[in-house]
């Protein structure tokens, strides 16, 4: 006769419990399957999308300036002889990952822009008296943005993404909304499906707009989608009509 003993109950109490996670287990792991089988997809389709990005950039950046090479000498020249300071404006932004790096651009304000040492916002385009004649022409039809191609050949920037900002008005951003930290898992762009539709930014209340944008485009990125703004973007430089 078996004698049954608490310490047998409690074996059998465990091997009921095991049997049923198990079953428990064979039951969700086909949809634990589709589910590291979706996120596998996605992660790859990411992968590809960014490299081939990243690739097209580069190849497009060349070619940009070898086509435009002539026009970004005559640019440079133009805002050299204005004034006799240097064309090329260069300053600190915050791109992937949190990180600085610096910004080129050609110049197209006063030396003297910020002397007061505190950051200040472009006024509504064309109407800050900080601009100079060529400076207020290549702001306003974006030409002032030709060398950041070298930003892109360094890898700081894409030719599509968010715009980069300033810490200083970075801080002042996620004051209001601390969701700004999400555009950090992809490089800045020359060209912003935000900037195409809300212009510059001169106002916290214009930030936080293109902000919302700017999350919208992170969260859904495609190629079509960046050639749409870039083609879309080239169209309003080429007519000469502001964004």
């Amino acid at each position: 006769m078996k004698m049954i003993t608490w310490t047998s109950l409690e074996n059998e109490r465990e091997e009921e419990e095991r049997i049923k996670g198990d079953r428990a287990v064979s039951l969700t792991c086909p949809a634990r399957e589709a589910e590291v089988e979706e996120t596998v997809a996605s992660s790859n389709s990411s992968l590809a999308y960014r490299a081939i990005k990243r690739f097209s950039d580069i190849v497009i950046a060349l070619g940009g300036l070898l086509v435009f090479g002539l026009p970004i000498l005559v640019i440079a020249f133009l805002v050299w002889r204005e004034d006799k300071h240097s064309p090329i404006f260069k300053q600190e932004r915050i791109g992937k990952g949190g990180k600085p790096f610096t910004l080129y651009k050609f110049r197209s304000m006063r030396i003297d822009a910020e002397k007061g040492g505190r950051p200040q916002l472009c006024a509504t385009e064309g109407q800050d008296p900080r601009l100079t004649k060529v400076g207020s022409f290549i702001r306003n039809h974006h030409l002032d943005e030709f060398p950041q191609l070298w930003n892109i050949l360094r890898g700081d920037m894409s030719f599509v993404g968010y715009r980069p900002e300033r810490q200083f008005f970075i801080d002042q951003i996620m004051e209001a909304d601390s969701r700004y930290e999400e555009l950090y898992e992809m490089r800045p762009g020359v060209f912003s499906e935000a900037t195409l539709y809300n212009g510059y930014t001169d106002t916290l209340a214009k930030m936080l707009h293109r902000l919302e944008m700017d999350l919208d485009y992170i969260k859904s990125p495609s190629l079509m989608r960046d050639l749409s703004i870039i083609w879309k973007t080239s169209l309003s430089i080429l007519s000469f009509k502001k964004f």
